[in-house]
């Protein structure tokens, strides 16, 4: 497994996986996805990310060996204008040990395919996961953080493509309603 792309990904991988992520653009059957918000609306589940997670930065975070990163997810309310994206921890160390970061933020259309993107707030559950992220929490949102700009370059009802600001790129797929 590639992990999302966080660890980083073999150049030949990671060139495949982009082009891959290009055709999918160039295919886009939603060129407008601001103007059809209920696609966009729901939970979202991260495949793939170009948001990496090396060196001393992995190390600070104890994600070497200590913190495994579980599921990331979004979801997107499209009436109240905001997006909350979780990401889970486990410590295998302390008997699977589990919590997790949510980040809120709230988004302002700006285009067709652009959106504008505040931090509100973020938390981390239980209290006993801030503990071991408290030296490194400014580190751990820096990395996470929304805040700036995304353009939706894909958009269907099983798959989302997003770039942002920070010349990241996000494949998500959209997950059953519950």
């Amino acid at each position: 497994g590639i992990n999302r792309g966080i660890f980083g990904v073999q150049t030949p991988k990671k060139i495949a996986i982009e082009e891959l992520i290009m055709e999918l653009e160039r295919l886009n059957p939603c060129p407008n996805p601001m103007e059809n918000l209920p696609k966009l609306d729901g939970n979202w589940q991260l495949l793939y990310s170009t948001i990496s997670i090396l060196g001393s930065k992995r190390t600070k975070l104890g994600l070497r060996d200590f913190i495994s990163l579980g599921d990331f997810t979004q979801t997107i309310d499209i009436a109240k204008m905001k997006a909350v994206n979780t990401i889970e921890f486990t410590v295998p160390a302390f008997s699977m040990f589990r919590g997790s970061l949510t980040i809120t933020a709230s988004y302002r259309i700006t285009s067709p395919t652009h959106v504008d993107i505040t931090y509100e707030s973020s938390t981390i559950v239980p209290n006993q996961l801030m503990n071991l992220f408290e030296k490194n929490y400014d580190l751990l949102l820096g990395i996470f953080n929304p805040a700036g700009w995304l353009e939706i370059t894909y958009l269907d009802e099983s798959w989302r493509v997003g770039r942002d600001d920070k010349e990241n790129i996000f494949l998500l797929e959209k997950l059953p309603s519950s």
